[in-house]
């Protein structure tokens, strides 16, 4: 039995002849940047998150850049980070000039811990950046807490959480400015590079799409150093199709991580995922922890079953950031996860047989 890490074949499949139909419609419209898809879907995304605006981008890093930029955050200033992501969150930081700093997560959730935010703020901190990672949504009322009582700003990471909420308030609405990837494998993916903001600020909303745009609201008149970090009209009328069916995604999602929660809940040396209270996930990755985790991975890989490791090196040990000066064991917590994580298969379409071979497969491992 072969089960792949990750298949587009179920969601793409069944939308086939409506993708091809909008792509027709873009061919046949000879117009290609920043139209009528790219505005219908920044309303569709917009009206889908419970936020004002949406932006539409080039990528989800483009946009934690350009929301740094529009928040004026640069050099000499500080961003708080988790210790525990994807480099993008850092990377997005480092382009403005300023520093991360990173703070460690919770180790049952995976989440930057609101309890350790404080003790990094200094007086050079200007924001703070929550990643809502594999799919659960951040302490977000600890969070905003926190900013508002320091004076601080709050920029979403929502790249893996879209329909994800704390307190049935959705991820991309808590922040003053919030960037979401729509990268193939996301849980709303694009047939291509795509991202964007969400913000119920217009003055920040018409901030990105100037910056987007090579600094210019009027054509060929460029009142700031911008760039060219446009939605791809295509694209965005890929998105618009895919956008409809996202929350039955999800919601196939999570069916597909209780089958595996009630397959794998006895086996002691097997970490499965923990929700924080008032918290609820979408399950971008389904991510369990296991002291061996490379013998089971190849274990896996031998039976046919599709893994990957989200992620094997943390930020402050990348070769990127030597500059920083950080050590093995100065955030032992994101090590550890780093050390012991392991993604299994999560995607609509896995059949709870497949999630039944694949906990058997993890069980005669350990037996």
């Amino acid at each position: 039995m072969k089960i792949p890490f990750l298949s587009f074949e179920h969601m793409h499949q069944p939308l086939r002849a409506d993708m091809l139909k909008a792509f027709e419609t873009f061919y046949d419209s000879n117009y290609f940047i920043l139209g009528k898809q790219v505005a219908a879907f920044e309303q569709a995304y917009a009206d889908f998150n419970q936020t004002t605006f949406a932006v539409g981008l080039s990528n989800g890093l483009d946009a934690l850049h350009l929301a740094l930029l529009a928040l004026q955050i640069g050099e000499g200033d500080e961003v708080i980070v988790p210790s525990n992501t994807f480099i993008a969150t850092a990377l997005a930081v480092s382009y403005t000039g300023a520093k991360p700093v990173f703070v460690e997560p919770r180790i049952d959730t995976y989440n930057i811990n609101p309890t350790l935010i404080e003790a990094a703020i200094t007086s050079n901190t200007k924001a703070i950046m929550p990643v809502h990672l594999y799919g659960q949504c951040c302490e977000m009322e600890a969070i905003m807490e926190i900013a508002n009582r320091r004076g601080l700003y709050v920029i979403e990471d929502n790249a893996q959480a879209q329909g994800a909420s704390f307190n049935n308030q959705l991820t991309g609405t808590w922040g003053h400015i919030n960037g979401t990837s729509f990268y193939p494998g996301k849980n709303l993916g694009a047939l291509g590079d795509a991202g964007a903001i969400t913000t119920n600020n217009e003055q920040l909303a018409e901030q990105i799409k100037m910056l987007r745009n090579y600094g210019s609201r009027r054509k060929y008149y460029n009142e700031a150093i911008g760039y060219n970090m446009r939605l791809d009209e295509c694209q965005a009328g890929f998105l618009s199709i895919k956008l409809k069916k996202i929350q039955e995604w999800n919601a196939q999602r999570q069916q597909i991580a209780v089958w595996y929660k009630e397959q794998l809940a006895e086996i002691p040396a097997v970490v499965l995922p923990n929700l924080a209270e008032h918290a609820s996930h979408v399950y971008h990755l389904f991510v369990i922890r296991t002291n061996d985790r490379d013998a089971l991975q190849q274990h896996l890989t031998e039976n046919g079953i599709g893994t990957l490791i989200h992620y094997p090196v943390p930020p402050h040990l990348q070769e990127a950031y030597q500059h920083l000066k950080y050590q093995q064991g100065d955030f032992p917590i994101a090590e550890e996860i780093a050390a012991t994580c392991l993604s299994l298969p999560m995607w609509p379409g896995l059949k709870k047989s497949d999630i039944q071979y694949i906990s058997k497969t993890i069980q005669s491992y350990y037996a």
